[in-house]
C-alpha cells in the first residue's frame, strides 16, 4: 500500500517531509463522488468501471476498494497481469479483460475467475472449446466492431459465428459491448451511427446484456446507456467530452515546490534553447518537477507563446522557457514575495489546473496526461 495522508491544506499538499519535491495527491473520496454522480447519470443501467493502466495511473490497488465500496461491481481491465492484480484485490467483482483472449491463456482465466472480452471468431472457438474441455459454461464478453476498426467482431465474423449452432451451448455469453469513436464530440454524426451499427449486429447474436457508453457516452444521453456503462478518465476527474463544463471533481493534485527564486532582467533569457527572451525584469521560481514528473516538454513556452498556468495560492503563475527532465521556470513577478519563497508549493495540476487544461496546452488528451505522471512524486492518498 502505497502512503496516505491527512487531506491537504490550502497549498494542496498534505504534511510532507523536508526532503520532498514533488507531491502527487490523489483524493479518493473525489473518485468515490464522481462514481455516484456516473451511476445517478447512468440509472437504470449498471455502472461499472474501467480501472486498467493501473487505474488510469492513480493506483488500482487504492481505487478500487474505493469503488467496491461505493457500490461497483463489475471491472474492466486491459491486460491478463491487471486482471490478476485485480482479482488479489477483489475476490467476488467479476473482472472484464478487454483485451481478449491470448491464445493458451483460457485455463489461466477460469482458475482467476475472470471474464474474457472476445474479439474475434477464432477467440470465440478457443474459449468454447476450452469451456467443453473442462466442462463448464464459462461467462464471457462478446466485442463487436460498431466502426471503429479496433478490436472485434467484424460484420463477417457475426455472420461466421452466428449459425454455429456447437459454440452457444458450450459458453455463458454475459455481456455484448463495442466502443464509441466519438463520443466526446456529442454532435459527431459518427455517434448515432454505432448505435445503429451496434443494434444490428447484436441482434445477430444470443440475447444477453449490451454495453456501449464510456465515460462521454454516458452524457450522450439514454439512448446509450443500455444495460452496463463503463467509465473511466471522467472517475478520475479527467473532462471526457469536449463541449461544455466538466461536471466530476478533480482527482490529482500535483504540487512543486519552489527550489530557488531568480531575479533576472529585460533581454535575458530562460531556460534551454534560449527560446524564452523576458520583456521586464522578472521573478523567476524555480520549481522541482519537469517532464521526468509528467510535465510534457510541450508545456514549454517561446517568445510569443502562452502556455500553461500553474498557480502558488491564488496567483496565476505562467511557465516560462522549455520544461527541463526535473525543473520548471515560473513567472512570480505579480506574486507577493511573501508567498513566492523557498520552499513554498506550486500547483501544476489540481482545482485550478484541470488535466484538461494542461492536455490542450500539450496537444493532448486527459488520458495521456493522468496516465503519465511518473513515480518519482511522492504519493500521498486521502479519503477513501
Amino acid at each position: 500500500m502505497r502512503p496516505s495522508a491527512s487531506r491537504p491544506d490550502q497549498s494542496g499538499v498534505p504534511e510532507t517531509a523536508a526532503h520532498e519535491t514533488a507531491v502527487l495527491t490523489i483524493d479518493l473520496d473525489a473518485l468515490a463522488a464522481n462514481y455516484l454522480l456516473l451511476r445517478e447519470r447512468a440509472a437504470p443501467a449498471e455502472c461499472a468501471a474501467v480501472v486498467k493502466a493501473d487505474a488510469y495511473g492513480l493506483g488500482m490497488a487504492e481505487a478500487a476498494p474505493v469503488l467496491w465500496r461505493a457500490g461497483c461491481r463489475t471491472f474492466f481491465v486491459a491486460t491478463l497481469r491487471e486482471a490478476i492484480d485485480l482479482r488479489t484485490i477483489l475476490p467476488d467483482a467479476i473482472i472484464y479483460m478487454l483485451n481478449g483472449l491470448l491464445a493458451g491463456t483460457a485455463e489461466t482465466l477460469h482458475q482467476w475467475h475472470l471474464r474474457p472480452v472476445l474479439n474475434s471468431a477464432d477467440e470465440i472457438r478457443e474459449w468454447a472449446a476450452y469451456c467443453t474441455s473442462a466442462g463448464e459454461t464459462l461467462a464471457c464478453a462478446i466485442h463487436v466492431d460498431s466502426g471503429m476498426n479496433r478490436l472485434g467482431l467484424s460484420a463477417a465474423d457475426v455472420e461466421d459465428v452466428r449459425e454455429a449452432a456447437d459454440l452457444w451451448p458450450a459458453l455463458a455469453l454475459s455481456l455484448i459491448m463495442s466502443h464509441l469513436a466519438c463520443a466526446d464530440d456529442q454532435a459527431h454524426s459518427k455517434n448515432a451511427d454505432q448505435r445503429a451499427r451496434f443494434d444490428h449486429l447484436r441482434a445477430k447474436l444470443p440475447q444477453t446484456l449490451a454495453s456501449l457508453a464510456n465515460s462521454a457516452g454516458i452524457l450522450l444521453g439514454p439512448d446509450y446507456l443500455y444495460d452496463v456503462v463503463r467509465p473511466g478518465v471522467a472517475m478520475y476527474g479527467g473532462h471526457p467530452r469536449r463541449q461544455g463544463d466538466n461536471p466530476f471533481h478533480p482527482v490529482v493534485h500535483l504540487t512543486g515546490r519552489i527550489l530557488q527564486i531568480r531575479e533576472a532582467s529585460p533581454g535575458e533569457t530562460v531556460g534551454y534553447g534560449a527560446t524564452r527572451t523576458l520583456s521586464r525584469p522578472t521573478r523567476i521560481a524555480v520549481v522541482s518537477a519537469g517532464y521526468a514528473d509528467g510535465l510534457f516538454r510541450a508545456l514549454s513556452t517561446g517568445d510569443g507563446e502562452h502556455g500553461l498556468t500553474a498557480y502558488l495560492g491564488p496567483h496565476p503563475v505562467p511557465i516560462l522557457g522549455r520544461v527541463s527532465m526535473d525543473l520548471i521556470s515560473i513567472d512570480v513577478t505579480d506574486v507577493p514575495e511573501a508567498l513566492a519563497t523557498r520552499g513554498a508549493w506550486v500547483e501544476l495540476l489540481g482545482p485550478n489546473v484541470s488535466a484538461h487544461a494542461m492536455a490542450l496546452h500539450a496537444g493532448t488528451i486527459d488520458y495521456e496526461i493522468l496516465t503519465s505522471l511518473g513515480t518519482r512524486a511522492t504519493r500521498r492518498y486521502v479519503g477513501g
